[in-house]
């Protein structure tokens, strides 16, 4: 069901300080912040030769990343998205076996401008799974 690894998002208490680190220190191609309101965040993603790199950060006082910044003051991953062909029957085949998906089970548009849909980590080893359709 699950494609190529599409990212890995790490949340960071300092979207300069995230950005200068690839960009400078590590010497990659890093996009300009994009604030997604849906989402409560603004990314940035590192682009690397295999995947990317998401930074994520608050974006307003009800953003989900405030609360795991508050839990995890210097930051850390967040989650991992994978793609799939069709988020749809991936997330019918999710329920059916169990699966927790979170909201309202309903695809967002992502950050990328496709449906993405998040699977709960208690039911992924502890870690947040995103689908991203491609």
């Amino acid at each position: 069901m699950i494609g190529r690894l599409n990212h890995v998002a790490i949340a960071v208490p300092d979207l300069e300080a995230g950005i200068a680190q690839y960009r400078d220190v590590l010497g990659a191609k890093v996009s300009e912040p994009q604030d997604e309101p849906d989402h409560g965040v603004t990314v940035v993603f590192v682009e690397l030769p295999n995947t990317k790199i998401e930074l994520l950060y608050p974006l307003g006082e009800n953003s989900p990343i405030k609360g795991f910044l508050e839990k995890n003051a210097s930051g850390g991953i967040h989650h991992v998205c994978y793609e799939v062909d069709d988020i749809m029957s991936a997330r019918d085949k999710l329920l059916e076996s169990g699966a927790r998906v979170l909201g309202d089970g309903e695809p967002k548009i992502g950050a990328h401008g496709k449906p993405v849909l998040f699977l709960h980590p208690k039911d992924f080893n502890g870690t947040l799974v995103e689908l991203e359709q491609v």
